[in-house]
């Protein structure tokens, strides 16, 4: 029996079950671990979630931004965009069962001995204060998805305040769990994109770079592409790309070996 963290799928099919050919993956064994951002942008969510759906008794996933968008439309919460690839899900006729396994998937998983989610978590967060956010937002997700997810997309908050209470707290909790990659020199959400070594504003850091409540637990998140693959102590960034024609990665927890297989076939 083995344990492998995957990074974000978004759709890749293809190069997916190639990288479980890789692994040798057995499902009644084997253990996946998904950092989120399972749908969109790639060919094939639909066949994703069905084989994850299928396959769910292995597998424990996290939420991604991508994924929170695949529920928005398809509560009809926010319209389509050029760029999406999701409408064969949002159409298709299995679609509520998909919908109601993703809304089961966390925004923090912990088990082993490690910690998963999508993006990361605020410097000043130790994981009791993570968990509880965590289950603060997946309650409010599963209650009123309508409403949480109409006011993330209408009222979505960058910057973390404590003070926020009810539905602005959930709001705010989810950015940081599936969008946050640089802080401030006060740990504070800071938005933007970009390699680790060119932050969007001046002085903003990764925010695993900065001392961290959190240090200490082995951490595994996705969401970055740009950063690519970075094993480094208690991090673990296994966002290689695939979707942009790099790579679909597996690390397995045991020994973090690297397992990892190109989007596209040699001679596609």
């Amino acid at each position: 029996m083995a344990t492998y963290a995957i990074g974000d799928i978004q759709g890749c099919y293809e190069p997916f079950l190639r990288l479980l050919e890789r692994i040798h993956f057995d499902p009644a064994s084997d253990r996946l671990w998904l950092v989120g951002d399972l749908v969109n942008r790639g060919p094939c969510s639909l066949d994703v979630l069905r084989f994850l759906v299928e396959h769910r008794h292995a597998i424990h996933a996290v939420l991604g931004n991508h994924d929170i968008y695949a529920l928005a439309r398809v509560f009809g919460v926010t319209p389509p965009t050029d760029d999406e690839t999701i409408a064969s899900f949002v159409a298709a006729p299995d679609r509520d069962a998909l919908v109601a396994w993703l809304l089961t998937c966390p925004l923090l998983f912990e088990a082993d001995g490690h910690a998963m989610v999508h993006a990361g978590l605020l410097p000043a967060w130790d994981f009791a204060t993570a968990r509880r956010e965590a289950r603060n937002v997946e309650a409010a997700l599963t209650a009123d998805p309508v409403g949480l997810l109409d006011a993330y997309f209408n009222r979505k908050r960058n910057a973390w305040s404590l003070s926020l209470a009810g539905i602005d707290r959930a709001v705010a909790a989810l950015s940081v769990f599936t969008r946050i990659r640089f802080v401030d020199g006060d740990g504070r959400f800071v938005s933007g994109s970009g390699p680790a070594e060119a932050p969007p504003v001046a002085g903003a850091i990764p925010w695993f770079k900065a001392p961290r409540g959190s240090s200490g637990t082995p951490i595994l998140f996705g969401h970055w592409a740009s950063l690519g693959l970075w094993i480094e102590g208690d991090v673990l960034a296994l966002d290689s790309g695939c979707v942009w024609n790099g790579s679909l990665t597996a690390v397995r927890i045991a020994d973090r070996a690297v397992f990892a297989v190109p989007n596209r076939r040699e001679g596609d």
